[in-house]
């Protein structure tokens, strides 16, 4: 069975993207939010960035070689901007660290 055949992968797959756009019609009122909505925001962005993390690990480390393409093809778009899937998740994580910071600072 290939890597997207899997009615987990595909249903994983289909969730992760399911609460990662709801999630960004909700920040589109980020600023709108009270200092503990920023708080719980940024923890579900957090969750979701780390669901991400592990489902493209499984990607790299999967045999299938769709999934190996699906890596090869994510690695020459953010190429494309001068970055590496790793920079890209630090990137997002030193985003998050200085919302969390700049959460911290209201009053």
């Amino acid at each position: 069975m290939g890597f997207f055949d899997s009615e987990i992968v595909q249903q994983e797959a289909r969730q992760l993207f399911e609460d990662y756009q709801s999630l960004m019609k909700l920040g589109a009122d980020y600023g709108k939010f009270d200092r503990e909505g920023k708080k719980l925001f940024i923890e579900q962005m957090e969750s979701i960035m780390e669901r991400y993390r592990i489902f493209m690990k499984r990607f790299e480390l999967s045999e299938d070689f769709m999934a190996q393409m699906t890596v090869e093809q994510l690695k020459t778009q953010l190429g494309q901007f001068g970055i590496t899937p790793q920079q890209m998740f630090d990137q997002m994580h030193l985003t998050l660290e200085r919302m969390k910071a700049e959460v911290e600072r209201m009053p």
